[in-house]
């Protein structure tokens, strides 16, 4: 045991604690990026953290067999963020069956960043009733 303690767990567990920390402004981490950044670039920390979370919750689902549900993309923008050298990206989508269209920002693989008139694939966000996730175009590369 070190001076400050150890603490258990391997380090994706406590990297995935202080990304916590970072995108809800608290703790020590928190606090100290809300301190030094703006209110306008913690406030695109904290966005682009979202959408690294939602990039795992959508694997934890496609995981546990959630039904998916296809979508044309209407249109795409970048954000001008990155995460892991991924884009961040604005994306409108188009769900199969219906002329409501949806806009997510959504962490993308730069290998296979969709296109104006891509079918991908959309899963119901447990979090959100009656919002969508961005579970990529099905293909695994």
């Amino acid at each position: 045991m070190g001076i400050f303690g150890k603490r258990g767990g391997n380090r994706e567990e406590r990297a995935a604690e202080i990304a916590g920390q970072v995108a809800s402004g608290k703790g020590f981490y928190g606090r100290a990026t809300r301190a030094f950044l703006g209110a306008d670039d913690f406030a695109k920390v904290q966005q682009t953290l979202g959408a690294y979370q939602s990039g795992h919750d959508v694997q934890q689902l496609l995981a546990a067999g959630a039904a998916t549900t296809p979508a044309v993309v209407v249109s795409i923008s970048d954000t001008g963020r990155l995460v892991n050298f991924d884009p961040v990206v604005d994306l409108v989508l188009q769900p199969a069956g219906t002329t409501d269209r949806i806009t997510l920002q959504t962490l993308v693989s730069k290998l296979r960043i969709p296109r104006t008139g891509d079918q991908v694939l959309l899963i119901a966000d447990p979090a959100r009733p009656g919002g969508y996730l961005y579970a990529g175009d099905g293909v695994t590369p």
